[in-house]
């Protein structure tokens, strides 16, 4: 099942308390203090990591806490540090505080981390308490509480291209021919009710295609599947804008012109975005030539007639998306994981 969102609790060590203990050897029967320090409490910790495209693994348990530091010891022995809990999540995934709503981490690269709550320190010992005037301490403090937090965790889908279209469109079957991705493919509306990733093979080059559910008139306002849709085509670097040439010319400008203008509405600079525009189906439709003359008019750029059956104008196609995306790439490159 692919999941894109979802809230737990996390909730961090607390610090193992200090001890009190003197020293007491044979022929040292006054001893000095000699408790030992608290160990601190683990921290919970967000990867992102290329080895996961959903966020199921973290639905079915909605409570994570890690490791208590363990209490100091005779001898000056400190307590152990609780282990820290990592979590690891899909590349692509906004780290919210669910109480407060705002935004702890984009985790957009592999190997990016988030420390999300951090472990309590631990308390001190009585040998720390020791000075000239009080040469035997009884006072240690206690370990101190971990952190709670609630997160919601987003997953935006990080992609080479995004496929956009009105539903039925012809995404779904333009993912299966280009890659091993087997999307669901019907004659209806909304076939496709959740993301799927596909890799292209170009050349030499490997091309990260997302087939996202269909937009309708309305999705900036969350109408159809329009919110989920538009939060995964904010990752791509290029969108391939596939439009129906079945239906003739006008049928096609409408459904571009609505396709557009919901991802203008959406408010997440997708109308920044570079826009590769095909004429699809072009092997069911009498006059695609026709469609892909009105749609570079409206464009202002060539259009591709495409059969994503017969294969017509596929080659051309994904070359052009790679070296749209390899300009992209270029022009705002990864960042470098850190820690926050």
């Amino acid at each position: 099942m692919f999941i894109d969102e979802t809230e737990i609790s996390v909730a961090s060590g607390k610090g193992g308390s200090g001890a009190v203990s003197f020293r007491r050897e044979k022929y040292v029967p006054f001893g000095g203090p000699d408790g030992g320090d608290g160990g601190r409490g683990g921290d919970v910790v967000l990867r992102a990591t290329p080895h996961l495209n959903t966020l199921t693994g973290l639905q079915h348990r909605r409570r994570y806490r890690a490791d208590d530091g363990q209490p100091g010891g005779v001898n000056n022995r400190s307590g152990r540090a609780g282990a820290d809990l990592l979590l690891e999540v899909p590349v692509g995934t906004l780290v919210r505080d669910a109480a407060r709503d705002h935004v702890l981490r984009d985790l957009d690269v592999p190997g990016a981390e988030c420390v999300v709550v951090r472990g309590g320190a631990g308390g001190r010992g009585n040998a720390r308490f020791a000075h000239s005037t009080n040469r035997a301490p009884r006072r240690c403090t206690p370990g101190q509480p971990g952190e709670t937090r609630r997160l919601r965790l987003e997953l935006r889908l990080v992609a080479d291209v995004g496929l956009v279209g009105l539903p039925n469109a012809g995404k779904s079957t333009f993912l299966a021919r280009i890659s091993a991705a087997r999307p669901k493919v019907a004659d209806y509306p909304f076939t496709t009710l959740q993301p799927m990733l596909g890799v292209a093979r170009v050349g030499e080059a490997d091309l990260v295609v997302a087939d996202l559910p269909g937009l309708i008139e309305g999705a900036h306002r969350g109408a159809g599947l329009g919110h989920r849709f538009l939060r995964h085509v904010a990752r791509t670097r290029v969108l391939l804008h596939l439009v129906d040439a079945v239906a003739g010319p006008e049928a096609a400008l409408e459904a571009y012109r609505t396709v557009q203008a919901e991802l203008g509405l959406a408010g997440l600079g997708l109308q920044d975005k570079p826009v590769v525009v095909a004429a699809s189906r072009a092997d069911a439709a009498p006059d695609a030539e026709g469609v892909a003359a009105a749609l570079a008019r409206a464009s202002g750029q060539p259009v591709a007639v495409l059969s994503s059956q017969t294969g017509l104008g596929l080659r051309e196609l994904l070359g052009r998306l790679l070296a749209s995306a390899r300009d992209e790439a270029g022009k705002s490159p990864r960042r470098a994981p850190s820690k926050v």
